[in-house]
């Protein structure tokens, strides 16, 4: 069984001049209507879950090329107390520069991902599915529309990380 959700991504140039895009594909605790049912994603879905070869895509699309990969170790995953997080280092292709443009510009803005349910709960009278446990993790996705409203993706570049930082540091 695939499914898909959301969160947030944003790109991030290094000084080097490479793409970086980070964000979250899901986020925990946070509900989302798919039509025929509400969901949300338990804090530990994803501790027992099979992350070993997962890719970055563009809209889920297998007739994309792959942005990112675990294998290679271009795309990381870790989860945190916030959700799935995602760091990706983009290679240089024309494909990547258009989607890494596209995040910097907010065009895109959001995140999801593609997974298989192991466990689930149900809450019939309210129509809710809660998903406990996440057995295998297939893609995260940049996408245009998103199934969590909640999530965002955006880039910045260093300059403005730098005058992030200055602003964080003064207020200490």
């Amino acid at each position: 069984m695939k499914e898909t959700r959301i969160s947030e991504l944003r790109a991030l140039q290094e000084d080097n001049d490479e793409m970086i895009i980070e964000g979250y594909a899901a986020v925990f605790e946070t509900e989302t209507d798919l039509g025929w049912c509400k969901e949300i994603i338990s804090r530990n879905a994803f501790d027992n879950c099979n992350m070993n070869d997962c890719v970055l895509k563009y809209n889920h699309n297998d007739n994309c090329l792959i942005l990112a990969r675990t294998r290679n170790k271009s795309l990381e995953l870790l989860v945190d107390n916030h959700g799935l997080k995602i760091r990706a280092k983009l290679i240089d292709t024309t494909q990547n520069k258009d989607i890494y443009k596209m995040i910097k510009s907010e065009l895109l803005d959001k995140m999801s991902f593609a997974f298989s349910v192991r466990k689930q709960e149900w809450d019939y009278e309210n129509d809710i599915r809660r998903i406990t446990d996440i057995s295998q993790l297939f893609d995260v996705s940049v996408v245009d529309v998103p199934a969590y409203d909640t999530t965002e993706i955006y880039a910045r570049s260093k300059e403005n990380y730098d005058k992030e930082k200055e602003k964080y540091i003064n207020e200490k």
